[in-house]
């Protein structure tokens, strides 16, 4: 193996989507990572579907879509940690991992010897990744958490929709399960940190830790200017739909034959938007001149510019403001995204020959590293495939792995 992080090694007790988020990332930089499975049924995400990935024949498999999003570059080993052989599997592995990533409840796996504690005394070096909704303190510590509930619980929602009083007014959910995913990136730089924590002398000899990563804490801690907004003027920001409550003009307006965006950051590109929409008199009107000046007059101005913009079709706005260096761009819909030439240009789809036949689209990773770059070794595995492998790498026998099979402990 190759790659920044080919000396670790990953063990992956989580699923769904946060803490397999976290493992795909390090994996994709080079981690040996091992995902811990229920046999089975595997991680939840697996029957996630549909749509299914099709085989080599075009029929559909029972690989949900969801679970290839996130689990290429692991190897799926099934074991029963509610049995004492399989928590003896899972600690043995533990004691040569560098990392746990696990999303149980808060203490859920101290019943089965496999909480940090339990793994600390097997291995110090160990970092051990907690996922969990609200934390491993708090009142509400024993909650289950999960995206959509956390989105609504830490403002996003509030921040998301159409304004009150606008026909469809209310709160909204963002359409990808964007607490997860941010969590997922918080957890591989924390273990990135961490690790490098452990490994300052270059020797690999200092202790590990444990991590402790909440969605809550993760979806505050995103609100960024929206929550210093609040807390320097006391007042919530309300749903403002696609404006900015900063930033005049800078949200969605129509065309002649749909939509289009205006993301207009500073003085001189409004400037420039105002001359080649045919009313320059706009850039030196002292309501629009500067953009604190355009945001507390954007109720005059969004509807002048809303009566202007349906005047042309989205492609000649575009092509004219691209050609003034005004930021500006098409909506498009995910078939228009994976069709766009600067997205195919930049690789941004990838194909991986998946074991039940025919191919896994994936998504490609967005870092490009100059020296190990992101490879693509394996699509996501079937559900246990690399079990025995695994069980023989710890020195069982053929004989032995058969009677866990037997036994349903693998």
């Amino acid at each position: 193996m190759s790659g920044a992080l080919s000396h670790l090694r990953v063990l992956d007790l989580s699923r769904v989507l946060a803490g397999p988020w976290a493992s795909q990332l390090l994996a994709d930089l080079g981690a040996e990572v091992i995902k811990v499975e229920k046999p089975g049924s595997g991680d939840d995400t697996r029957g996630w579907g549909p749509p299914w990935l099709a085989d080599g024949a075009g029929e559909p498999t029972r690989e949900a879509a969801y679970f290839l999003c996130t689990n290429r570059n692991k190897r799926s080993l099934t074991v029963d940690i509610a049995r004492p052989e399989g928590q003896a599997i899972v600690r043995e592995l533990a004691a040569g991992a560098d990392v746990v990533i696990e999303n149980f409840k808060v203490g859920g796996l101290a019943a089965y010897g496999l909480d940090y504690a339990s793994l600390r005394a097997l291995n110090p070096k160990l970092v051990y990744c907690s996922i969990t909704g609200f934390g491993q303190d708090g009142p509400y510590a024993a909650r289950a958490g999960y995206d959509f509930l956390i989105q609504g619980m830490g403002g996003l929602m509030s921040l998301t929709g159409t304004p009150a009083g606008e026909p469809g007014a209310g709160p909204q959910k963002v359409g990808v399960a964007l607490t997860d995913i941010l969590t997922g990136l918080y957890a591989s730089n924390a273990i990135l940190a961490a690790l490098a924590h452990r490994d300052r002398d270059g020797l690999r000899t200092g202790d590990g830790q444990h991590i402790d990563l909440a969605l809550l804490d993760v979806q505050v801690a995103c609100l960024a200017n929206q929550a210093m907004n609040y807390l320097v003027s006391g007042t919530p920001p309300r749903r403002m739909g696609n404006a900015h409550p900063n930033i005049v003009p800078y949200q969605d307006f129509p065309t002649a034959d749909g939509d289009m965006i205006l993301a207009i950051g500073n003085d001189g590109q409004f400037a420039r938007f105002c001359e080649i929409a045919g009313h320059p008199e706009w850039a030196t009107d002292e309501r629009f001149a500067n953009n604190a000046a355009r945001v507390r007059h954007r109720k005059e101005l969004i509807p002048l510019l809303r009566r202007t913009t349906v005047l042309r079709t989205t492609a000649a706005w575009i092509a004219a403001l691209e050609n003034a260096a005004v930021p500006c761009g098409p909506i498009n819909d995910l078939a228009g995204v994976f069709a766009d030439p600067q997205v195919q240009a930049r690789g941004l789809r990838v194909d991986l020959p998946h074991a039940a036949g025919g191919v896994a689209p994936q998504v490609s990773n967005p870092i490009r590293l100059s020296a190990t770059p992101v490879a693509y070794r394996t699509a996501p595995p079937t559900l246990g495939a690399d079990t025995d492998a695994v069980l023989r790498a710890l020195g069982r026998s053929d004989a032995e792995i058969a009677a866990l099979h037997k036994e349903g402990i693998v």
